[in-house]
């Protein structure tokens, strides 16, 4: 038997460190090569690193929400070959063959490499000192006896790599286990009531029928309840730790915030004519092309408009006093996630028609969404769209993509009474809310910059007219 330690890799070219976000192994599994070990974020891109070897697993360097040093050790197995390397943490017993086995050992176990050793669980809020790590290793039982693997209940492995949230509140842990009989549950889940939420004035706190009526009917016959609501009271606090992606956001918003000097500026447009288009678009389409949103007739009008405004097609580096004026246009396109909002970039935007735009806004938003976008997918963009859909509200103030220096957010479209030629009619409107970085873009150029924008929108033959 030997032991193998396994050393975070270099998972982004000159990263000197990562983030564990997800581990799905636990200690004491024994894995197969190539199978599935941790899961660890850097730059927004989060890698899945599999196992090197097949083996036991002893120990693990980490839990989510730590940083893990590229070089350093995060997995130690036990191997049926020869030690590949010494471990680093935890080192492995001296003479391990020749230990005596711990009592009481049966008589089928020659030495201490038969016997089962002690299981460290390695999981949020279990984690053993050095100390303790060792004399498990060694055979020695520490005061807090850990659970043997075969004892361990199998989980899914999201649960095995997130750490448990704190209890809540013991009151509302009381609600939650509410005593009824089964007749009461019957009735109340029939209802759509919340036990937990219900007090009980039978024996021992048992909820009665009569206190599923006091929450139906407060007050019966003009005359209410003495002991007031029926309702509990909740007190629960439940701490999340920021971790991962989330971390990643609140790191990157608090950065552009603290550093860029916002602008706001919001401009409505009639988008009448061009959802008109765009449903006759939709309608005469090949089967081979995708479906047109707003989306791609809004990066047209930016690839049309942003020649005649370099300053805000363009990259500050703030701390070399540098602005990069870029001639590619390459957009990024803020997407939500189940874990939170990426920017992949759609690479150079002039150069690509609605059609094409299309195709690979739908491409690169499956791409985040499955985890499988790369890091030039995720980094690069020259200005951004934020968009929050049918969600987006009237007005908006998104917040720049460092080291950008504009973000163009859509609002909802809706239809509003306005004033064209002296009548009033319905009109489809839509607001753009964007923001500048006061420090590049004055708000004269940002005003005529989104002028511009609306006409080729409000009048969109001109998205299609070569310059």
């Amino acid at each position: 038997m030997g032991q193998f330690v396994f050393k975070l890799p270099d998972v982004g070219e000159g990263t000197a460190e990562a983030e564990i976000v997800a581990w799905h192994v636990r200690v004491g599994d024994v894995v197969k090569e190539d199978a599935p070990l941790v899961d660890v974020m850097t730059d927004k891109a989060t890698v899945e690193m599999t196992s090197p070897v097949a083996g036991k697993i002893v120990s693990l360097n980490g839990e989510p929400g730590d940083m893990a040093p590229v070089g350093g050790p995060i997995v130690v197995f036990e191997t049926e070959a020869e030690g590949d390397e010494p471990a680093a943490a935890p080192p492995p017993p001296k003479q391990e063959a020749k230990a005596p086995p711990p009592p009481p050992a049966p008589a089928s176990q020659p030495n201490a490499a038969a016997a089962p050793k002690p299981k460290i669980k390695a999981q949020a809020g279990a984690t053993w000192s050095e100390d303790q790590v060792q004399a498990a290793m060694q055979g020695s039982a520490p005061k807090a006896t850990p659970v043997p693997a075969a004892a361990m209940p199998t989980a899914p492995k999201a649960q095995q790599a997130v750490a448990k949230p704190a209890a809540r509140d013991a009151s509302v842990h009381e609600w939650s286990q509410a005593q009824a009989s089964p007749a009461v549950r019957a009735r109340a889940q029939k209802l759509g009531l919340d036990l937990g939420q219900v007090r009980g004035t039978g024996p021992d706190g048992r909820i009665t029928h009569d206190d599923l009526d006091a929450v139906l009917v407060p007050a019966v016959g003009g005359a209410r309840r003495s002991s007031g609501s029926a309702l509990a009271t909740k007190n629960g606090i439940e701490p999340v730790k920021v971790i991962g992606l989330r971390r990643k956001i609140a790191e990157k918003m608090q950065d552009a915030k603290r550093r860029i000097p916002h602008f706001a500026y919001v401009e409505e447009a009639d988008l009448t004519e061009l959802e008109e288009l765009r449903a006759h678009l939709n309608a005469t389409k090949r089967n081979d092309q995708p479906k047109l949103t707003m989306l791609p007739f809004l990066m047209r009008a930016l690839v049309l408009a942003l020649p005649d405004f370099p300053q805000i097609n363009a990259r500050y580096d703030d701390e070399q006093g540098v602005v990069y004026r870029h001639d590619n246009v390459d957009i990024g396109i803020a997407t939500q996630t189940d874990n939170g909002l990426i920017v992949p970039v759609v690479r150079h935007a002039e150069a690509r028609d609605v059609w094409d735009s299309a195709t690979e806004v739908s491409r690169l938003a499956a791409a985040v969404r499955n985890n499988s976008a790369g890091k030039d997918e995720l980094s690069g963009s020259t200005i951004t769209i934020t968009s929050l859909g049918a969600l987006g509200g009237i007005v908006t103030t998104p917040v720049i993509n460092h080291p950008e220096v504009a973000i163009i957010g859509v609002n909802k479209l809706v239809e509003r009474p306005v004033v064209k030629n002296g009548q009033i009619v319905i009109r489809k409107m839509m607001n753009l809310s964007s923001s500048f970085d006061h420090r590049v873009v004055d708000g004269y150029d940002a005003a005529a910059f989104i002028q511009r924008v609306k006409g080729l929108l409000e009048h969109p033959a001109a998205l299609f007219i070569e310059r």
